[in-house]
């Protein structure tokens, strides 16, 4: 019997967590184990229930990161799927360097939403397309880390390079090996290398110093 993926959904408004619940439940490989509407929720329930995933509504991280900080520290196998609306990239960009691996836009489909939480299970990072471009345009030196991308990219094989350009589409590893014609795992261990390359966290970061270089070729659809 295959082990369900575990998710915690934490939202203040009640009727958007019931539709986001009634969405995950529907799906055979997904378990929704808690609920909440509040941070103190969250946390309990990262100690409590243990989830793979918990889903955040990013409005409730309005008084800091911290927060967030804490549960990723002290609950390393939770990721963290942000919800949250247009407008907020700032944030966005802020909470991903605290340790969020994951952003979905509130106006987001039933698929999109599966999709993130099973990208996020498979410790990738997943971020809207929508939203993930918009983060690529505001991109500046502030918003990366402060060694200079073009150092870091004279190590990349031309394979990685290519690789790098399709993750910056908000790809997944999946969807990336059937552009190219490679096994997923191939394409997990490409992502690692390039990760480390960059000095990097996650996937979105990559694509945000890579935007630093060449912005055009990060282009989202």
């Amino acid at each position: 019997m295959t082990t369900k993926i575990r998710v915690g959904v934490v939202d203040q408004q009640p009727l958007f967590r019931e539709g986001v619940i009634v969405n995950l439940e529907a799906q055979p490989d997904i378990e929704v184990v808690s609920q909440g509407a509040s941070i103190r929720d969250a946390m309990q329930m990262a100690q409590e229930s243990e989830p793979d995933v918990i889903m955040l509504d990013m409005s409730l991280l309005d008084s800091g990161l911290d927060a967030l900080e804490a549960i990723t520290q002290q609950h390393a196998r939770a990721k963290i799927l942000l919800f949250t609306l247009m407008g907020d990239e700032e944030k966005v960009c802020s909470a991903l360097k605290r340790g969020a691996q994951g952003c979905l836009l509130k106006g987001a489909n039933g698929r999109e939403l599966v999709q993130a939480v099973r990208v996020l299970h498979q410790s990738e990072s997943y971020v809207s397309p929508s939203l993930a471009a918009t983060l690529l345009m505001r991109s500046g030196p502030s918003r990366v880390s402060p060694a200079k991308p073009v150092q870091r990219f004279s190590d990349l094989t031309r394979r990685e390079e290519e690789i790098l350009s399709i993750l910056g589409k908000g790809r997944s590893n999946k969807e990336i090996g059937n552009k190219l014609d490679l096994s997923e795992k191939t394409i997990k261990h490409h992502v690692t290398n390039i990760l480390q390359k960059l000095q990097v966290r996650n996937r979105v970061e990559a694509a945000l110093v890579a935007s630093e270089r060449t912005p055009q070729r990060l282009t989202l659809s």
